[in-house]
């Protein structure tokens, strides 16, 4: 394949003039047969380094991706393109699942994605020996490490892939990843040849600030008010991330919040109106991230402290993808080191208490002793802690460590789908629509046979972007129509389950490898510690270059533009050009509130004058009122 017939795929299908970065290495490299292990940040262009090689080979590329949404995102992508793709998730009818995998093994797409949790199904197995697979990609590949921040077991199993295929390539991408995980990622894989190909982290547009704040949510309005645009507010716990952007509402700023306990349609309506600018401010925990399409975020703010120098670069660098200056603005309040020894004993509880976990989970989900195996219950969290006394977060990791060990499989993300019967005839359903009905349910009957006989399960998203509503519209129009008795329906519904991997086991059998707690804990120790430096106040190094030393890249200079390096070059600038900018930006303001870029600052130096604004700001001489900057004394 040559360099030309690579770049018209891109210019076809994406309309983009050339490659960016590293992303013609890569798709040479695999185009080549090589196993490649891709390290590009957040907003590279990853998809495209799998996604125009595989439109030159002959064969169906196999996608192992985490989450279901990024599934679901990257296939109607591809569809609109034209490009024929499919996804299977375990919310999926047994016969639609057997549909897409006939048509794989025919040709019928040029794109599968899947969870690795497929990989334990014989019939997922059986299905795909018998497929063409040009190659294999594995999206967020760093969670194949153990001993990693967000370890998937189920990674563990792709590397049998190969004894089906073992001509095929192996793909691997991720955005973060240490010297250890680098070779980590190879080794589990089982790379033919080391083969990495890293695109530098370096951001020259982001400045990385860590700003001590006695109170931290008026770190967060000073910060609000100082930097206008779209925002990213990333916090630890549900409940603060709703509080919080309640505050934020009644103080007159936009704000909605985002976590993992919403509803499918709550979080895609809530994403929409932020990316389309309608709402300035996403409050957030870690769920909100993956897959997030919008270049113009000025301004990620941490409220928390992450576990992980590897998830902050991650959720920092969601900032200024575009190219302009962006902030990543990281609040401390003097209290991190006691948190993360309460947060180390919550996601390591003891062993005893762990085993205490697992047999009133049996109970709760009533699973007999020898008994359990595959079985998958409903589990309502909430209810399992008022009746058994446990707290939310150690119990959650409880789970977790049941799960990493194998005796679980515990997902909180899961969702079941919507179901839809038609309960009339065509001509009686078509006769009680409104006319603005009509196009959804066309576009129902043209995607879902056997409707009118028995209940199928639906996408809302799919048929919001093919009708031009929005999920919620659709949900309305649905429950409206339930409500005339023309159709059933049943809406989706935040689903954890837990799965038994095993038969059910006295507790006192119950134990945890040093591969799951002991190296997990220590592991997890390190990581904790890195983020403590990261944030030292009395730190002279600049902000940037730590970051990329963290990822094993020296940078050669200091950002410039880190709070660190202003506050070294602000200790350089003379007092008299200090006080002549400051003067000007008074005299400026005598007229009343001006938005910034109203203010004339020719022959300033950038470094000098975001110094003296600082400066003032902390002096109280002047203050932000939204994109307004004006002397507190004006009304």
């Amino acid at each position: 394949m040559q360099e030309k017939d690579y770049l018209s795929i891109l210019q076809k299908y994406w309309g983009y003039e050339d490659f960016r970065g590293i992303q013609r290495e890569v798709i040479e490299s695999i185009g080549a047969g090589r196993d490649t292990l891709c390290l590009m940040p957040t907003g590279g262009g990853k998809s495209i380094t799998f996604q125009v090689p595989a439109l030159a080979m002959k064969g169906v590329c196999i996608v192992f991706t985490p989450l279901i949404s990024l599934m679901k995102d990257q296939v109607e992508a591809l569809r609109r393109r034209g490009i024929k793709a499919a996804y299977i998730t375990s919310h999926m009818e047994h016969e639609m699942v057997l549909t897409i995998l006939e048509n794989s093994i025919f040709g019928a797409y040029k794109f599968l994605y899947i969870s690795p949790e497929r990989l334990a199904s014989s019939m997922f197995l059986n299905k795909l020996r018998r497929m063409e697979v040009c190659f294999i990609t594995v999206d967020e590949a760093h969670c194949i490490c153990q001993w990693g921040y967000d370890f998937r077991p189920s990674y563990l199993e792709i590397s049998a892939i190969r004894d089906y295929f073992p001509d095929c390539p192996i793909l691997a991408l991720t955005a973060t990843a240490t010297k250890k995980t680098v070779a980590d990622i190879q080794q589990k894989l089982r790379f033919r040849e080391e083969n990495v190909l890293k695109m530098s982290f370096t951001r020259d547009n982001l400045a990385y600030i860590v700003q001590p704040e006695d109170e931290i949510f008026g770190g967060i309005v000073r910060a609000l008010q100082s930097i206008p645009g779209s925002c990213i507010i990333y916090t630890r716990s549900r409940r603060k991330c709703q509080e919080l952007a309640s505050q934020l509402n009644d103080l007159g700023f936009s704000a909605t919040f985002y976590h993992a306990g919403l509803q499918s349609l709550q979080k895609n309506e809530r994403q929409e109106r932020w990316r389309r600018d309608e709402i300035r401010i996403m409050v957030a925990t870690n769920a909100f991230g993956m897959g997030i399409d919008k270049p113009d975020v000025r301004l990620v703010l941490h409220a928390d402290m992450p576990d992980s120098i590897e998830a902050y670069f991650q959720e920092a660098g969601r900032a200024g993808r575009d190219g302009e200056k962006a902030y990543a603005i990281l609040l401390t309040d003097g209290g991190e080191r006691k948190r993360m020894s309460t947060r180390l004993a919550q996601q390591f509880p003891k062993l005893d208490y762990v085993r205490e976990v697992y047999e009133m989970l049996c109970c709760f989900l009533g699973i007999a002793e020898g008994d359990g195996l595959n079985v998958t219950r409903e589990f309502n969290l909430e209810k399992f802690c008022l009746n058994y006394g446990y707290f939310p977060n150690t119990l959650v990791h409880a789970l977790d460590l049941l799960d990493k060990a194998g005796y679980i499989a515990y997902r909180d993300e899961d969702e079941s789908s919507s179901r839809l019967r038609i309960n009339v005839t065509r001509t009686e359903l078509f006769r009680s629509l409104y006319p603005s009905d009509e196009r959804l349910i066309l576009a129902v009957l043209r995607h879902y046979g056997g409707i009118f006989v028995d209940y199928v399960f639906i996408d809302e998203e799919m048929l919001s972007r093919e009708t031009g509503k929005t999920t919620d519209e659709v949900y309305q129009i649905f429950l409206r129509l339930s409500q005339l008795h023309l159709i059933s329906f049943i809406p989706r519904k935040h689903l954890p389950c837990v799965t038994f991997r095993q038969r059910r086991i006295d507790k006192e059998k119950i134990s945890l490898p040093a591969q799951v707690y002991e190296e997990r804990r220590k592991h997890y120790e390190e990581r904790i510690k890195a983020m403590l430096q990261y944030i030292e106040p009395s730190s002279d190094y600049c902000r940037s270059r730590l970051l990329l030393r963290y990822f094993g890249e020296e940078a050669t200079e200091d950002c410039g533009i880190c709070d660190v390096c202003k506050r070294k070059k602000g200790h350089s600038q003379p007092e008299e050009a200090y006080e002549t900018l400051r003067l000007h930006i008074l005299n400026q303001l005598r007229e009343g509130p001006r938005n910034s870029y109203e203010l004339d600052f020719a022959g300033f130096e950038a470094g000098l004058l975001e110094e003296v604004v600082d400066r003032m700001r902390a002096n109280g001489e002047i203050v932000f009122e939204g994109p307004l900057l004006k002397a507190p004394q004006q009304s």
